[in-house]
Parts: structure tokens; C-alpha cells; sequence
């Protein structure tokens, strides 16, 4: 938990910080009475206390497979439940599933699920009902198709009510991983759900359920008001007047809406991955030598500590410091910051008065600013950068032309950690065409592997990948909620849950 800062960037090297929440917080407390003008003494009314309030676009799809509404996304966990939830450390944690079973080649998962689970219409909660859920949510028009494009089947036994059948193309032993998918009834949208909490018939308020499964657990508030917004500046607005309590943002996105008062900020992990790209089919990055010495530029924790303001984390592998599959072996492996080693190798590899062509997409400022470290440090080492800070619509084309040396790249990874798009000979974000058998049994091998086996998996792929260096890792992005200076205690948001352990939180 911490007050936001937001970095300041500009071209050159240096980057300095500044405050972009207010002042302290006001002193409300005092009920003095003050003169009117006759002289006598009138009462100060009390300041309003706003109760717990949250933001709620009513023109917009509460759906949580097919909305795209952010802040209609954020209220999702509060009124739709999953099978499973992925906690900090990017592990699988049951909700409506209680148990699962899976075949010998991890194509084959039978998910057994909680009973007595009712809708907060009354429909009670099945195997079909869960298996409807996640055919829509790998259905066109999902923000879920891509993620269970290897998905063959889903359906619930015949007779069996309590069950459900996930059939996959290629084997993932970690297939309860992107299974964080809220489950609602029907296509609506306004669908129920399994939730802790009910949409009012008015929209204007969420309501606790008094028949919710998980009596075990005490919401810390009845009721939550809604406050209606219809665009993006009255929601800034509303939050920055205090009417609503918390926000879900990305800080460091493209166009990202500046927030201002008193807030604090509650980071979390996501699988927002920031790489630098190389291309590996032509010029001088073909070699894996010169790649290993161009990593040497990447000045990770620069990168994630100032020029992302602290909302990123510093990685030298594919998938974060947080996966139990991340290896501090492994990471040590990978070429890490060394100014000098990146001279002397510079040197030794003829590289200093050639060109590099950089390309990076200059309607983000975070990565361009980042980008452009990067430069000042070949160009310290003698070489020659052709910086090119392009349009996504030019940069994209410029990837797919082959137009380049290196890239500073973007991606958001699922919870697994697949990196076959990335790195496989036939991945779609494989943008720098790079082609290794042995990286691709090692990518499936990774992806197949059940949990107690993949750390291991992932060892073997990141061994490879440190000799090799097609790309090099830089940074995770964290998400952030805002939410009003000294009003909520007990936050532990997770990527796609701000409300994760919302038994937990105290509401003042």
C-alpha cells in the first residue's frame, strides 16, 4: 500500500518524480460554530460521510464474458463466481470446483462441483449450467476465445449433475490456471450469478445474498451503492470527489486517465510482460553471441522502478518473480545490466559504428521512454541506433516486414505462463522469426507437465533460452486500485479480483 507517484518522462536520461495526489487530508473534524451576521453563533453542519460506493456504467453490458466495460468488470467477482481463482503467486484455487481428475496425457478433465449452489435467480448450479458458461466464454465475441482456443470440448456427463468434461487439442497440465472465468447464467446483460452479492432491480445498489453458499464468510458491507457514470471524465470526476470508493487501473497504459486528491494506491501482480525483441532472421541480431551483448543494455530495475513509478517488476525470465516457476538459478543464467561487459563485448564482436534499427510504438510513453534508455546505453558502448519511434498501426507493419533489429514488446501472458506464441517456430507473436526444435519440445514439454512437474519443465526451456537470448525479458506491469485515502484496510487484489478476500476488508 502507497500513496501514488507518477514519473515524469521526457527524452533524455534523467527522470525525476513528482507528486500527482494532493495535499493531506483535509480536517473535516471540527463542529465549531461560526458568526452570522447578527452575532449569533450557527452550527457547521457535519461533513457527509459517503458510504462504500462503486462505479457502474448503467448503458453498458454487465456480462462477464462479453462486456468490455472496465469498470463494469470490476464489479464482476462481486456478483459472479469461477471454478477456480488465481492468487498472487499464480496458483490455482478452487471456488465451485471440489475436486478434479485428469487422464494420463492431460487432454482429458473431469471437474467435480460443489452442490447446493443456487443462482441468485434460483437456478441451481450444474454441470450443464458451467459447461453452457464456458462454451459462450470461448465463443466469438469473448474476451476468453483466444485463451481456450485449445479447448476441444466442454459438456456435462449424461446423468451426472454434478460434473463437468473439458477436452483439449494439445495436453496443459495447468488447465485449472485459466479456468478463472466467471461463470453467469445465460447471455444477457445483466445475467445472474453465483456471487456474494445481487444487482437491485433499480441498478442503483448491490445487494448481499441471504442465500449465498459461502455462509462461512462475513461481507463487511450489505449493501453497496452504485454511482451511475456515462464516460470516462465523470469517473475520474466521482473518484476524485470521493463518490465512489475505488478504481481498477492500468497507471502505465496508453492514454491512462490521470486520477487526482488524496488516494492510496494497492499494486498487484499481472502477466503484463515488457521483452525486448530481436530479429533473428536477418542483420546482426542472427547471432546469438551479439544478442547475448546487446542484453546487457537492459537496465532492468531502472526500468520497472523509475521510468514504470514502481508499478512493474524487474524479471529475467518469461514469467514472474512470483511463479513458483521463476529460478533465481535460472535468472542468473540469463545476461543480466553490465556497461562494461556490454563495451568489451562490443568491441571484441566489431559491433561499434554499425547500425541497429529500434523500433518501439511511441503512443506509449512508459515504453518509449524505456525504449530510449535502452538506446543510451548501445549508443554509450559505440553503437549506432536508428531509433525509430513509430505508430502501432507502423510499428506492426514494420514487425511483420521484418524491418527492424530489435523491438520493445508488450504481451500479456495467461496465468500458465504459455510461451509458445512468443518463442514456438509457429507462434503468432514470434515476431522476430526465431526457429529452434529443441525450444519447441521443451515448450510443450513445459505446457503439458502437471504442476509438481513443471518447475523443472521450465528450468530445461529457461536453460535454452539463456544461451540462445531471443528475447530478453525486462518487466512485469502491475495493476493498481486507487481507493480513497484511509477509507478501506485489508486489500489483497489479484489480477481479474480487486475484491479477492473481500471477507478481510475493513470499510470505514
Amino acid at each position: 500500500m502507497k500513496k501514488f507517484f507518477a514519473s515524469l518522462l521526457s527524452v533524455a536520461l534523467l527522470f525525476s518524480l513528482s507528486a500527482c495526489s494532493g495535499g493531506p487530508v483535509p480536517d473535516v473534524s471540527s463542529s465549531a460554530p461560526s458568526a452570522s451576521e447578527d452575532g449569533s453563533k450557527e452550527e457547521i453542519p457535519p461533513p457527509r460521510v459517503v458510504p462504500f460506493t462503486l462505479a457502474f456504467y448503467p448503458e453498458y453490458s454487465l456480462h462477464p464474458v462479453l462486456a468490455a466495460n472496465r469498470a463494469n468488470l470490476t464489479l464482476a467477482p462481486l456478483l459472479y463466481e469461477s471454478l477456480f481463482a488465481v492468487d498472487a503467486s499464480f496458483q490455482a484455487q478452487p471456488v465451485l470446483c471440489r475436486s478434479y481428475a485428469v487422464s494420463e496425457d492431460k487432454l482429458v478433465w473431469t471437474f467435480t462441483l460443489w452442490d447446493q449452489i443456487s443462482f441468485s435467480d434460483g437456478t441451481p448450479f450444474t454441470g450443464q449450467t458451467a459447461a453452457d458458461a464456458l462454451n459462450l466464454a470461448r465463443a466469438p465475441g469473448s474476451r476468453y476465445q483466444e485463451r481456450l482456443a485449445d479447448v476441444a470440448d466442454i459438456s456435462a456427463p449424461e446423468g451426472v449433475s454434478d460434473q463437468l468434461v473439458v477436452t483439449l487439442r494439445r495436453p496443459n497440465g495447468s488447465l485449472p490456471l485459466l479456468l478463472d472465468i466467471p461463470i453467469a447464467l445465460g447471455d444477457g446483460e445483466r445475467p445472474a450469478g453465483t456471487g456474494p452479492y445481487v444487482l437491485a432491480e433499480d441498478g442503483n445498489s448491490l445487494t448481499a445474498r441471504s442465500g449465498w453458499w459461502q455462509k462461512d464468510k462475513v461481507l463487511p458491507v450489505q449493501t453497496i451503492p452504485l454511482h451511475g457514470v456515462n464516460k470516462s471524465d465523470e469517473l475520474i470526476y466521482a473518484f476524485d470527489a470521493g463518490e465512489i470508493f475505488l478504481v481498477d487501473v492500468d497507471l502505465m497504459a496508453t492514454n491512462a486517465m490521470g486520477y487526482g486528491g488524496n488516494y492510496q494506491t494497492w499494486d498487484y501482480a499481472t502477466a503484463d510482460f515488457l521483452y525486448l525483441g530481436f530479429n533473428t532472421q536477418s542483420g546482426l541480431c542472427r547471432a546469438p553471441e551479439v544478442r547475448r551483448t546487446l542484453a546487457c543494455a537492459v537496465d532492468r530495475n531502472t526500468v520497472a522502478s523509475t521510468i514504470y513509478a514502481g508499478h512493474a517488476r524487474a524479471a529475467c525470465l518469461p514469467v514472474h518473480p512470483d511463479s513458483p516457476l521463476y529460478s533465481r538459478a535460472a535468472a542468473d543464467a540469463f545476461p543480466g545490466f553490465d556497461l562494461e561487459t556490454l563495451a568489451l563485448r562490443a568491441e571484441e564482436q566489431r559491433l561499434s559504428g554499425k547500425t541497429l534499427v529500434f523500433l518501439v510504438n511511441s503512443e506509449n510513453t512508459a515504453k518509449t521512454a524505456a525504449a530510449q534508455h535502452i538506446v543510451y546505453q548501445l549508443e554509450a558502448a559505440g553503437l549506432t541506433v536508428d531509433f525509430q519511434k513509430l505508430s502501432f498501426e507502423d510499428f506492426t507493419a514494420a514487425l511483420a516486414a521484418g524491418s527492424f533489429d530489435l523491438y520493445l514488446g508488450e504481451t500479456v501472458l495467461t496465468a500458465d505462463f504459455n510461451l509458445a506464441p512468443l518463442l514456438s517456430s509457429a507462434g503468432a507473436l514470434n515476431c522476430g522469426g526465431w526457429q529452434d526444435e529443441a525450444a519447441d519440445s521443451l515448450l510443450y514439454a513445459m505446457r503439458a507437465a502437471a504442476p509438481e512437474d513443471k518447475p523443472a519443465a521450465a528450468q530445461a526451456l529457461f536453460s535454452l533460452l539463456g544461451q540462445q537470448t531471443p528475447i530478453v525479458p525486462i518487466a512485469f506491469k502491475n495493476g493498481s486500485v486507487l481507493t480513497q485515502w484511509g477509507r478501506l484496510s485489508g486489500l489483497a487484489p489479484v489480477r481479474g479480483n480487486v475484491f479477492y478476500h473481500l471477507e478481510n476488508w475493513s470499510i470505514k
